[in-house]
């Protein structure tokens, strides 16, 4: 059965190559209301791309924001349903003029896509889309049953799709979820990710004179709200890179026995990581290793702050008003609304006199531990194994996909997460790119995936 369907992948090649262009050129940037045309338009090729495949029951589902995909093929009563979770949406490209070629005009250099979106989470989520298309064209049905949410507001926190999910529990039962949106550990060594760090986004909003002052005729008595801001900045983190907000470890979980081994093993090239990102030196929470900082060490970062003058050449102005914006990633058992909590509580016992500060949360989401030990995991490691050859890694990933734990929570379902790009892919960042090889083998890997969970049942 699979031999038809590896034939089929194979002389296909080409077509699903310029498939994932055509996907791809459609500028879908869920932050930027300018775009929300495109967002639509985006969510119109995958419902036409859905029903040319075969699926049933496609529906676009508008949402207070930007609208979800759905689609299902559920012809095996006897056999197990899977959720595929994806996200058409895409970051900015900016900025633009560190791109080698147009953000939104996907080109092949060197084995590599080059576009916004290929690798998060476009490219990934048309590996199982192929898959399907695959089994459909050859077989005209599926080794499992499958249904596939596609939403479009991953990258502003999914602020719907809980919502959504509530709604519509009997739609979306299933026996597991399967998402790639992380990457595997290197091209040489697949993986399978265990566990997602959680987020807390804050911003905080420094005011100190009712106007911008002239910094020679008032400098020296009046705040100076930037002063004011890297102070707290400052206080927010220790010498030793640990974060200083009262409890903010209290709930933090151990690293799982089965990658607690792993990262003994050494597998983590630091060298090459410090080389590939310009760096001499790595800093971070001191006693933890860089995979245990990244995975599984909660963290804080000021993404960025604003205030005063910041054009061309001088001017001696003290601001009014200055902000930051602070995000905290969480690990397994810390709980995001205490966070948010702890951190107003404290940011504001640390606020210098003379400055009013306003405190607040833009989102936040729940971190996630996935069992290794579920049939669908396993079933994953034997897709991954034979593709690749080799069992894969387990590992935990530092970003954060809102919706695992929401799904854990809502429909009592556990995720598969089957990383399919690398972590050199550039995503959110200029020549975001995805390997073409990687793209072909994580259609196969899917297609796998299909037939070995089904087997397994």
């Amino acid at each position: 059965m699979l031999q038809a369907i590896e034939d089929y992948i194979h002389n296909t090649k080409e077509a699903s190559l310029e498939e994932l262009y055509e996907f791809l050129r459609i500028p879908s940037i869920s932050t930027d209301s300018r775009y929300k045309d495109d967002i639509d338009r985006c969510a119109q090729f995958l419902k036409g791309y859905l029903d040319g495949i075969g699926l049933e029951k496609t529906t676009i589902y508008e949402t207070k924001g930007h609208p979800i995909v759905y689609g299902e093929w559920c012809g095996a009563p006897d056999k197990p349903t899977v959720l595929l979770y994806g996200h058409y949406d895409v970051q900015p490209p900016d900025p633009l003029e560190l791109w080698q070629s147009p953000p939104f005009q996907p080109e092949c250099r060197d084995g590599q896509i080059y576009a916004r979106g290929v690798s998060d989470d476009k490219g990934q989520v048309f590996c199982h889309l192929k898959s399907i298309q695959a089994f459909l064209s050859e077989h005209g049905e599926l080794p499992v049953n499958i249904k596939i949410l596609i939403e479009g507001e991953e990258e502003i926190g999914s602020p719907n799709l809980t919502p959504f999910v509530e709604a519509h529990t009997d739609l979306l039962k299933a026996d597991t979820v399967l998402i790639s949106d992380m990457p595997m550990f290197a091209e040489d060594r697949p993986s399978l990710c265990l566990s997602l760090r959680g987020l807390v986004y804050m911003e905080l909003e420094a005011v100190g004179a009712n106007q911008d002052l002239h910094s020679g005729q008032h400098g020296g008595p009046v705040p100076n709200p930037i002063h004011a801001l890297a102070n707290l900045i400052t206080c927010l983190k220790d010498s030793d890179g640990r974060v200083m907000i009262p409890g903010f470890y209290d709930e933090v979980a151990s690293v799982p026995p089965t990658i607690q081994k792993q990262l003994q093993e050494g597998l983590f090239d630091v060298d090459g990581y410090k080389t590939q990102l310009g760096l001499t030196t790595l800093v971070g929470e001191k006693g933890f290793s860089t995979c245990e900082q990244q995975w599984f060490r909660p963290t804080l970062d000021c993404n960025g702050i604003i205030g005063g003058y910041t054009g061309e050449g001088a001017k001696t102005v003290i601001p009014s008003k200055a902000s930051a914006k602070i995000s905290m990633r969480l690990v397994a058992h810390q709980d995001p609304d205490e966070i948010v909590s702890a951190f107003m509580t404290y940011v504001k016992e640390q606020c210098p006199p003379g400055i009013t500060l306003s405190v607040s949360a833009h989102s936040t989401a729940h971190p996630a531990m996935v069992d290794a030990d579920q049939t669908a995991v396993k079933a994953a490691q034997q897709a991954i194994k034979n593709i690749y050859g080799k069992d894969p890694l387990f590992l935990g990933e530092g970003g954060t996909i809102p919706v695992v734990s929401e799904f854990e929570r809502l429909l009592g379902i556990q995720s598969v997460l089957m990383g399919l790009n690398l972590p050199n892919d550039g995503i959110h960042a200029p020549n975001e790119h995805f390997s073409v090889k990687n793209f072909y083998n994580g259609i196969l890997t899917s297609a796998h995936f299909w037939n070995e969970y089904a087997r397994s049942y």
